[in-house]
């Protein structure tokens, strides 16, 4: 014989992760904002750490490290200088790179010229030559012994890839012009 169903069926509540006491939506948010505040604290010092002269990850860095940073900054701004050589053949054409050497340097702003004219290392006729060329003056080494000059051209053509944003229609903004 068979027995009526009364309609009440008995069923053990389902646990789940969600419904346990330790782990509860607000417990979910405040872990996950600890981990990204430990994210963020962790990408703010390992870009701003510098421990070593090989790890080059901040423009406090390089500018302590410019010939004269007292001036350079007041007047300009630092900057990382390379010089290398280019070897070009013509049968066969070939192009060869030499070891580029690294050292910190300085680009002084149009208008802070007169620090180099006034310590004598430029002459007027380099000025003149420079400027009508819309270019400006950089250097490397100390100014008050023997600093290598040279009139520089600012390339506005080369773009800084690591701000550019992919798909941006928006042209990039003009840098500080020097």
């Amino acid at each position: 014989m068979r027995r009526k169903s009364t309609g009440r069926t008995a069923t053990a509540p389902k646990s789940s992760i969600f419904q346990s006491p330790v782990f509860n939506f607000s417990t979910i948010a405040i872990l996950g904002g600890v981990f990204v505040l430990g994210i963020g604290i962790g990408i703010a010092f390992s870009s701003t750490a510098t421990f070593s002269p090989s790890n080059v990850a901040s423009r406090e860095f390089i500018d302590t490290k410019a010939p004269n940073p007292d001036i350079c900054v007041q007047y300009g701004a630092s900057a990382m200088v390379m010089d290398t050589r280019l070897f070009v053949t013509l049968n066969p054409f070939n192009v060869y790179v030499a070891q580029p050497s690294m050292r910190p340097g300085c680009v002084l702003r149009t208008n802070n010229w007169a620090i180099l004219e006034q310590r004598k290392l430029v002459t007027g006729e380099q000025v003149r030559e420079c400027k009508n060329r819309l270019n400006t003056f950089g250097y490397t080494g100390d100014l008050n012994e023997k600093p290598n000059i040279d009139c520089i051209y600012q390339n506005e053509a080369a773009k800084n890839f690591f701000i550019t944003q992919p798909g941006a229609v928006a042209p990039p903004i003009e840098t500080e012009r020097f």
